[in-house]
């Protein structure tokens, strides 16, 4: 196996199930929304054309949404609390690690460490950042692809004039979307924190050895 696909396995495993799963909902979701079209004797259309529509945005968007929301809070939310005995938690008592202090940068330390200030403080913090900014981008996604969907509904069952983006956001209908999908989340990642206590999957850096006990707290 080359080096590049072994020094990249998991990244490319995850990425290219992405892009099947997406095309999948694509296609599947393509056929659903034109039998919605066909109950309201509205014409069908092409799946270029569905790729654009609000129905494909909003379904997309809104699992993005709740997904880098969950990531992001999870990384912010692991650098400050501590979970006894899970290997999803740092240690207790343990705040910067060793190596977070800018003071051990070497040649090979990332350019905004070496530079320190601003970038510095920026980049510690990066990881979370980079999350809920696409977070950000997701629900905005969400909130534009979910108001065409509305009005296009809305449209095709009463005749009713479209609403804005910021009208749509009051509605009942798009927190029922996002909180749908924001609860699973977090249910999934607290889950997975308390049964990291007791349960092991060995070679997997998600676990605590095997012969770990379950007091013993970080992976």
């Amino acid at each position: 196996m080359p080096r590049w696909i072994r020094d990249n396995a998991l990244s490319a495993v995850m990425l290219g199930a992405f892009v099947v799963f997406l095309v999948l909902q694509s296609i599947f979701g393509w056929h659903t929304h034109n039998e919605e079209l066909a109950e309201y004797g509205a014409r069908p259309i092409g799946w270029l054309a569905y790729l654009g529509s609000g129905h494909f945005a909003e379904s997309v968007f809104e699992n993005w949404e709740s997904e880098f929301l969950q990531m992001g809070g999870y990384v912010l939310l692991t650098a400050y609390l501590t979970q006894r005995g899970s290997a999803e938690s740092k240690p207790e008592g343990q705040t910067d690690r060793p190596a977070d202090d800018e003071r051990r940068a070497g040649p090979d330390s990332p350019w905004p460490v070496r530079l320190g200030g601003l970038p510095l403080a920026v980049y510690r913090n990066s990881l979370s950042l980079a999350l809920l900014l696409i977070f950000l981008g997701s629900f905005v996604g969400h909130l534009l692809g979910g108001t065409a969907e509305y009005n296009q509904q809305q449209a095709l069952s009463a005749g009713a004039p479209p609403i804005s983006a910021w009208d749509f956001l009051g509605t009942s209908e798009f927190w029922f979307q996002s909180m749908q999908n924001w609860q699973s989340e977090f249910l999934a990642v607290g889950v997975l924190i308390l049964l990291s206590i007791f349960l092991r999957q060995h070679a997997s850096p998600e676990s605590k050895p095997v012969t770990a006990a379950h007091a013993e707290t970080g992976a």
